[in-house]
């Protein structure tokens, strides 16, 4: 019989959090059969071991290799049949009724094909859940003056939504799919390696016609890049490399080309600006991640650098 549910997590060293992720599925999710999937993506820190240990149960792919988030994700699918995909990060802790909340927000709005909960801080503060599509605009100026000047316009965490309204797109620590939206659309982007391959996603639903919803009933508690956090300067390029991808993909190559400008003289400003707070550790760090940034500019933007070398080894993959 197949799940009402399927939830994928994809972990990348994270042997603190994912247990924990799990649990939260077991406590939470009562009403719905569902089925558990986890992509590991090429840790070296004894997570595929301890999940197999604690949950001999859940269906567990083995990667020898970081392939990316976006490629893992669509390991996952690949072996969920339910009705309702979940994507569900490793340092995302599900809230009370969140996933009903969610399905059931679903059930009654056939044409939403991806949906998104409010995301908090363990203190209860709210997180920035949903944004509108990069541009211009928003990668040149300052988002967060974005969302108070234009708060319609560019939607987000300063502002109370008490009920669900359909977004641009939504940030991919806890999602809802529909199978159908996803047949038609297709599987994540494997060319974003990690970032805003669930923006590409959002906003190749909406060009399909399906809704992209927020519901803010649904609360999730999220640690926020747990993964990423650990190797700061390689996740900056890699963001980076995204945003190029998602430029080039949905405004052209000189739309992307400009950008590429525009970043790299606000790289240099930077160096410029923080070569004289060097004395304090904050700056100094600063100050070198933003040299290697314009550095990896200055080389072409090459392919081989960021998250991809980490645990570099023989790709292999293998289905528990």
């Amino acid at each position: 019989m197949k799940s009402n549910l399927a939830f994928i997590l994809v972990n990348w060293n994270t042997k603190e959090l994912i247990l924990d992720a799990v649990h939260s599925i077991i406590e939470t999710v009562s009403e719905y059969s569902y089925k558990i999937i986890i992509v590991e993506n090429g840790s070296c820190d004894g997570s595929a071991e301890m999940v197999k240990k604690f949950f001999p149960e859940i269906c567990l792919i083995r990667n020898k290799k970081n392939f990316g988030f976006a490629r893992a994700v669509n390991q996952g699918l690949a072996l969920a049949k339910a009705r309702y995909i979940f994507l569900l990060n490793s340092d995302a802790r599900l809230h009370g009724r969140a996933i009903k909340n969610l399905v059931e927000f679903m059930e009654k709005n056939r044409g939403v094909g991806i949906a998104g909960g409010q995301l908090i801080d363990i203190d209860g503060s709210r997180q920035n859940s949903i944004a509108s599509f990069p541009s211009l605009a928003t990668e040149l100026l300052n988002k967060r003056l974005l969302r108070i000047i234009f708060p319609h316009r560019y939607p987000g965490k300063e502002r109370d939504y008490p009920s669900p309204i359909d977004v641009d797109s939504l940030v991919g620590a806890c999602l809802i799919a529909r199978r159908e939206a996803i047949q038609e659309v297709g599987n994540l982007d494997e060319g974003y390696f990690f970032f805003l391959e669930e923006t590409d996603w959002c906003r190749r639903m909406k060009a399909h016609g399906w809704r992209v919803s927020f519901v803010p009933a649904a609360r999730i508690v999220h640690l926020q890049g747990a993964s990423a956090r650990r190797v700061k300067t390689e996740a900056k390029i890699e963001y980076y490399r995204s945003r190029y991808r998602f430029f080039t993909i949905w405004y052209g190559k000189s739309t992307t080309a400009f950008l590429k400008i525009a970043l790299m003289l606000r790289l240099v400003v930077e160096i410029a600006l923080n070569i004289f707070l060097l004395w304090e550790r904050k700056h100094r760090d600063r100050w070198k991640s933003y040299c290697r940034l314009l550095v990896w500019h200055l080389k072409s933007c090459p392919a081989n650098q960021g998250l991809r070398e980490v645990n570099n080894v023989t790709t292999n993959q293998q289905q528990d």
